[in-house]
């Protein structure tokens, strides 16, 4: 180290046209010097920022007792996206590449204080770092691939990559779809505008689900108002969108793909703002005290939501009336808080987030809906 810049040899891999990838080494206790968590997040306009799962203690313990103990081989390396500021002065002569790396002395600019941001993000092995930080032998060689970007949205994508083996958490994968402009695979991308839809029912002024979507980025003194989990209502957008049956299918011009979100959002808007209205006893609670927010519910009064809103025109200025008119039809059928859905024979709080409890209540609410419709037609 020289000052405050730290030398490293490494090796400059000519991979990407425009991003520059190293290969090098630090020590345990250098890391932590370096590289910091971008912990995934809200600010106060709402806007995602972060992208990094919270810490799991136990899993930094076990690697911690395995760092500390008296022979370490550990050849798993940490993935740092680095400033623009690091530069690569590579080795004289002819023999420093070989056409598909150089080899070179890399250099790190460190903060001048504690109190100043570190140079890198952490973009895979977050858990290591902290248990190489923690570590007895602090000198330990730790191996790390460096690329280069400021760019949050590369070192999302990067992160969502690195991360298809040991699978993330859903609900993480699930927020940070919408702000990952880079090709994804298929199942990936068909989530993206559903995550995009929940993130604005969450977070608009008017929707009636503003703040009751548990999201990886709530915080903690938010959650015990985010009572419903963004897969299942993802899960449920998601049905609706792809299925021809589906009342936001509608919405979707297959032949030059695009997709009328503002028409969506209000049949959307409309349907849950009547659900509340209808079903006002069951509306907030936690799932334990109310199947409607369990997921369970949510994915059946998704698919219900299909035949209900085929019936509503959502432009109305008594849209939402209109709706609950149509939800009246199977409100009385309901045990959302007690009793005992006589016809599934399950009390209410026996109904589960299975395939199978979801497709049994899904079927019962529309047969009782369009059943009892055709007698009042």
């Amino acid at each position: 180290m020289s000052g405050l810049v730290l030398k490293r040899r490494a090796l400059k891999i000519h991979q990407h046209p425009n991003i520059p990838l190293y290969l090098f080494t630090l020590a345990a206790e250098e890391i932590n010097q370096v590289a910091d968590v971008a912990r995934i997040s809200r600010d106060e306009a709402g806007k995602l920022i972060g992208y990094q799962r919270p810490e799991k203690k136990q899993h930094v313990r076990q690697i911690l007792e395995y760092l500390d103990s008296d022979e370490v081989l550990f050849p798993n390396s940490l993935i740092l996206a680095l400033p623009n500021s690091v530069r690569f002065r590579s080795s004289p002569g002819p023999a420093a590449s070989d056409g598909l790396a150089t080899s070179g002395t890399l250099e790190i600019r460190l903060p001048e204080s504690p109190g100043e941001p570190r140079p890198a993000w952490i973009v895979d092995g977050q858990q290591r770092s902290l248990a190489l930080a923690r570590t007895r032998h602090n000198r330990l060689p730790v191996t790390v691939a460096g690329f280069v970007t400021e760019d949050l949205t590369t070192q999302r994508d990067q992160f969502l990559r690195v991360n298809t083996v040991s699978p993330l958490p859903s609900n993480l994968v699930s927020e940070l779809l919408p702000e990952v402009w880079m090709p994804l695979p298929a199942k990936l991308s068909a989530r993206k505008l559903p995550s995009a839809l929940v993130d604005v029912l969450n977070q608009d002024a008017d929707s009636p689900l503003r703040g009751m979507i548990k999201r990886a980025s709530t915080k903690t003194e938010d959650r015990s108002q985010a009572v419903i989990k963004d897969n299942s209502l993802m899960t449920a957008i998601e049905e609706s969108l792809n299925s021809s049956a589906g009342v936001l299918f509608l919405h979707r011009n297959l032949l030059n793909n695009t997709t009328d979100t503002a028409a969506i959002l209000r049949v959307l808007a409309t349907y849950w703002a009547a659900v509340r209205d209808t079903f006002p006893n069951a509306w907030g609670l936690p799932p334990t005290k109310s199947r409607l927010m369990h997921g369970v519910g949510i994915r059946a009064m998704g698919r219900l939501m299909d035949r209900v809103m085929a019936n509503v025109d959502v432009t109305a200025e008594d849209a939402v009336e209109r709706t609950c008119a149509e939800l009246a039809l199977i409100k009385g059928k309901c045990c959302w808080t007690h009793g005992r859905w006589q016809a599934l024979n399950v009390n209410w709080n026996e109904l589960q987030n299975t395939p199978r409890h979801i497709s049994t209540l899904s079927n019962y609410l529309i047969r009782e809906y369009v059943q009892t419709k055709a007698k009042t037609s």
